[in-house]
């Protein structure tokens, strides 16, 4: 059976730069990895072969010869020079240590630690404001208590494992290539517990319901995550666990709407206050009260703001702003008498009472004019 050629594997052509090449082996290798297809012998003899290219044409040395000859390079004998050596076990660690995290590290023996979790916590926009304490549920995996998490029932319960010597990993060889792989008997740990727990089945850990008091500090905005050290799942048999995240969201508000730090609220008046003037009364997010001054000749859009009236700002003893912004509310269902009066006002107004509508008509004859 033809083995497929080593470019094809990766997607690349013959004149791929290093750098292009090495992206291209990130790539294929983190889709055909086994944490990500487990149970998947395609996927692990895949990820083989991919690392059998690599193993190649990372070396200029090995990728001339392979250029050269092809695979023929490094059989037996081949016309390349490279016949029956072998180039030892690869290094994975430059690649995979910033995508796979603890996971990658497939060489050193120990407890498998517990996965980060998230969960998303809705609050409202005073709790934003002030901070508050949050009594939050999760289900995931916990400390066994009858075994103190170690998984055996007592803690001379272990021994060194016999399929990987305790090393934690054992290799496979193909040719000149050699892949490590975790130990399938004790999962990389290097031990191997001979009389386990009943209550965790030698696991060190159980599924349930953990019930903990988040603090929200004040001035967190939505979307912000707050991480809690040690609150994720439970690692194996007394490793470490993994962080909990928190994502916050907040629930709209009835009154007041937020923009980054400051507080915005629509403010509807009469077209007698926005004409005349006049001082109002206006709630704030802290559950107070403020009195504003509407000047005279107001017009809808105004935005009045109140400096330090709005939210408080994360690890920070300053607020932001509170902004008003005016709304001349057109009166309804005007009486008779009413509507006289303002039949009157109107004839005794001038240009200068109006004029950015004096002004857009002005352009607007202008432009049937042309």
């Amino acid at each position: 059976m033809s083995k497929t050629d080593y470019y094809e594997l990766l997607g690349v052509g013959k004149n791929a730069s290093e750098k292009e090449l090495k992206s291209a082996y990130r790539k294929k290798a983190m889709e055909f990895h086994p944490d990500k297809n487990p149970n998947n012998p395609k996927a692990e003899e895949k990820f083989k072969q991919i690392n059998e290219a690599w193993e190649v044409l990372k070396d200029p040395q090995k990728k001339s010869a392979y250029d050269q000859f092809g695979h023929s390079a490094f059989e037996q004998g081949g016309a390349g020079g490279f016949g029956g050596q072998g180039f030892g076990g690869a290094d994975f660690g430059d690649i995979f240590g910033d995508i796979f995290g603890n996971r990658s590290s497939r060489g050193r023996a120990g407890p498998v630690s517990g996965n980060d979790l998230q969960y998303t916590i809705t609050i409202t926009l005073e709790e934003a404001f002030e901070g508050c304490e949050s009594e939050i549920s999760i289900a995931t995996a916990q400390s066994c208590g009858d075994c103190s998490g170690s998984g055996a029932k007592s803690n001379s319960g272990k021994k060194t494992c016999s399929n990987c010597g305790g090393s934690g990993v054992t290799q496979m060889r193909q040719g000149f290539f050699a892949v490590e792989q975790t130990c399938n008997q004790c999962m990389g740990e290097g031990q191997i517990i001979k009389d386990p727990c009943s209550s965790c089945r030698g696991e060190g850990r159980v599924n349930g319901t953990k019930k903990l008091s988040a603090s929200i500090p004040a001035g967190v905005d939505e979307g912000t995550r707050i991480r809690l050290s040690g609150e994720g799942e439970a690692g194996r048999r007394g490793a470490r666990n993994g962080d909990l995240y928190l994502f916050v969201s907040i629930k709209s508000h009835n009154i007041f709407n937020r923009e980054g730090n400051n507080i915005y609220m629509d403010l509807p008046i009469s077209i007698t206050t926005a004409c005349l003037g006049g001082k109002i009364e206006v709630p704030t997010i802290d559950g107070g009260r403020v009195e504003i001054k509407v000047p005279n000749s107001t017009q809808t859009d105004t935005k009045l703001r109140i400096r330090g009236r709005g939210m408080s700002i994360l690890h920070s003893d300053n607020r932001g702003d509170m902004i008003i912004k005016v709304i001349v509310e057109t009166p309804t269902k005007l009486s008779k008498e009413q509507q006289n009066l303002l039949k009157q006002l109107d004839e005794t107004l001038k240009e200068n009472n109006n004029p950015n509508s004096n002004s857009v008509f002005d352009k607007i004859k202008k432009f049937w004019n042309n």
